[in-house]
């Protein structure tokens, strides 16, 4: 059975839209993680900056995260 171009389309749209909200699921967890090895737990302004955090790359999050203490992390991103 052959579907239909366009239903093949759609589905690999879905497709690439739940792996696209998998990398994101993935990336907030590991910068709530590591947020929460650092500082021992996410009060309400981490947990606001993991939004800001989340529009970098692993490669621009990670360095900042392990360098950049409680205040500055704040400062930068509030």
């Amino acid at each position: 059975m052959r579907l239909s171009p366009i239903y093949e389309q759609k589905l690999a749209e879905v497709k690439q839209e739940g792996i696209q909200e998998g990398i994101q699921v993935e990336r907030r967890n590991l910068i709530e993680n590591l947020l929460r090895v650092r500082f021992g737990s996410l009060n309400a302004e981490l947990r606001v900056i993991t939004e800001a955090l989340l529009t970098l790359s692993p490669q621009e999050f990670t360095p900042l995260l392990l360098q950049l203490s409680r205040e500055e992390l704040l400062e930068r991103f509030l």
